[in-house]
C-alpha cells in the first residue's frame, strides 16, 4: 500500500493525491506550531491565537502548493 502509484491505472492521479496530502500536512502542522507558540509560549488570547494559526495556516498551505508544482 505504500507504493499506490504503480498499482493505480493513473499514475499521475495518485500522484496528486499525494500532494494534496503533502499540503494539508504542511498546513496543519504549521498551523499547530504557532497556535502553541501563541498561546503558551506568548500568553496570547485563544482568538488572537486561533487567528494567527489561521492565517499563517493558510500561508504555509500557499508555500506548500507553489513548491508541490515546481
Amino acid at each position: 500500500m505504500g507504493n499506490l502509484a504503480l498499482l493505480t491505472a493513473e499514475p499521475r492521479r495518485a500522484e496528486a493525491m499525494r500532494n494534496w496530502r503533502y499540503i494539508a500536512l504542511h498546513t496543519i502542522a504549521a498551523a499547530a506550531f504557532i497556535f502553541i507558540v501563541q498561546r503558551y509560549a506568548l500568553k496570547a488570547t485563544l482568538e488572537s491565537s486561533l487567528l494567527w494559526a489561521l492565517a499563517l495556516g493558510a500561508c504555509a498551505a500557499g508555500l506548500a502548493f507553489s513548491q508541490s508544482n515546481r
